[in-house]
C-alpha cells in the first residue's frame, strides 16, 4: 500500500521523494571532492534532502532556522570567504520571502551561492497559494548575473548541480516535488549551462519545455504522433542564458511553437522564447501554456497542472490546434 496519502503528505513520505533524493546524494558526492562547498537551509533539511550533506560533513552545514533572508545573507558572507554556498529551501521562500537578500547580498555583490528552490510550482499544491511558487522564474531571471536552472527530472538535477557549482556566480536550481516520473534513465549525460536538450526530433510542431512539463511534453508528442503530427521536444533547461539558436532552429525549421512551464505564463520561460522571436525579426506561430494570471486553488499537484492546462493533455490540445494553422514560407517572413 502506498505512503503518499495526497492531502495527508508529510515529511515522513519523503523516502518516495526521488528527485530530492538524487540531488541530495549527488550534493554529498560533491562535497567529498571539493571542501569548499558548504550546505545552509531553514529548518528544511530532511523533507529537501539537503540534510544528507549535513550527516556526511557537520563541520560544514548550518540550520538557520526560519529565517530565510537571513539564510541568503549568510550564504553571501560565506561566498565571499571563499567558500561555495548551496542553500535549500523552498522555492516559493528563496524567490519571495527573501527576494530583496537574494537581489542585494548575493546577485548586487555577485556572490558564488547556489540557491535550490524545491516544490517548485504547484508541486506543493496541498499548501495552497502561499507554497505555490510560480513566480519565481519571472523574479530569477530579471536579477542581474543570476543564472536560472529547471531540470526536468533528478537525473537531470544531479548534472545541473554539479554544472552549478562548477560555474562562478549565482545560481537558481528550480525543483519540482521529485514524485515525477524519470525522463532520463540515468545521471551519466552531458549537461552544459545554456546548452537546451532536444529529446525528440520533428518537423511540425515544436514543443519547448522545462521542469515537470518536459515529461508532459514527450507524452503528448507520442499521442500527436499517432495522429500524424511530427512534434519536436526540446528540454529548455536552462533559463538564463536562454539557448537563443535551439529557438531560432525551431522557429525555421518547424514555423510552429508551443511553450509549457509550470509557472505563471507572464515572465517565464514563454516569455523569454517569444523575446527571442520578437528579436529576430521573424515570425512563427507561437503558444504559450502556463498558469494564468491569478492564484492557483489548493489541490493535488497532477490536477492542479491540469487545470492550467500543462499537463499531457493540455500540451495535446494546443498541439493540435497550432498544427492546423497555415505557414506561408517566403523570404521576407511576414506574419504567419
Amino acid at each position: 500500500m502506498s505512503k503518499v496519502r495526497g492531502f495527508t503528505w508529510t515529511v515522513e513520505d519523503g523516502n518516495l521523494i526521488t528527485q530530492d533524493d538524487v540531488w541530495g546524494d549527488a550534493l554529498v558526492e560533491i562535497g567529498r571532492r571539493d571542501p569548499r562547498v558548504v550546505a545552509l537551509t531553514c529548518d528544511l533539511a530532511r523533507s529537501t534532502k539537503i540534510g544528507r550533506f549535513g550527516d556526511a560533513f557537520p563541520e560544514r552545514f548550518w540550520n538557520l532556522g526560519i529565517c530565510e533572508q537571513n539564510l541568503m545573507a549568510v550564504a553571501s558572507g560565506l561566498a565571499a570567504t571563499g567558500l561555495v554556498p548551496v542553500v535549500s529551501t523552498y522555492a516559493a521562500f528563496a524567490s519571495l520571502r527573501a527576494a530583496e537578500f537574494v537581489r542585494t547580498d548575493v546577485c548586487y555583490n555577485r556572490r558564488n551561492v547556489k540557491i535550490v528552490g524545491t516544490l517548485a510550482g504547484v508541486a506543493f499544491g496541498q499548501g495552497g497559494p502561499t507554497h505555490h511558487a510560480v513566480e519565481d522564474l519571472a523574479l530569477m531571471r530579471a536579477l542581474p548575473g543570476m543564472t536560472v536552472i529547471a531540470p526536468c527530472d533528478g537525473y537531470e538535477a544531479a548534472r545541473a548541480l554539479a554544472a552549478a557549482i562548477a560555474l562562478d556566480g549565482p545560481v537558481y536550481l528550480r525543483l519540482g516535488r521529485g514524485m515525477e516520473p524519470p525522463v532520463f534513465a540515468t545521471r551519466e549525460g552531458e549537461f552544459t549551462v545554456g546548452k537546451a536538450i532536444e529529446l525528440r526530433p520533428g518537423n511540425d510542431v515544436t514543443v519547448i519545455a522545462c521542469g515537470v512539463t518536459v515529461l508532459h511534453a514527450l507524452r503528448a508528442a507520442e499521442r500527436a504522433r499517432r495522429d500524424g503530427v511530427s512534434v519536436r521536444v526540446v528540454d529548455m533547461h536552462t533559463l538564463k542564458p536562454l539557448d537563443e539558436a535551439c529557438v531560432m532552429r525551431a522557429l525555421v525549421e518547424t514555423r510552429r511553437i508551443v511553450t509549457v512551464e509550470d509557472h505563471a505564463i507572464v515572465n517565464g520561460l514563454g516569455s523569454a522564447v517569444a523575446d527571442v522571436i520578437a528579436s529576430s525579426g521573424k515570425a512563427c506561430a507561437l503558444r504559450k501554456l502556463g498558469h494564468a494570471d491569478r492564484f492557483a486553488p489548493m489541490g493535488l499537484p497532477d490536477d492542479l497542472l491540469h487545470l492550467a492546462g500543462v499537463d499531457e493533455d493540455g500540451i495535446l490540445d494546443a498541439i493540435a490546434a497550432i498544427a492546423k494553422v497555415t505557414i506561408t514560407v517566403d523570404d521576407d517572413w511576414e506574419d504567419a
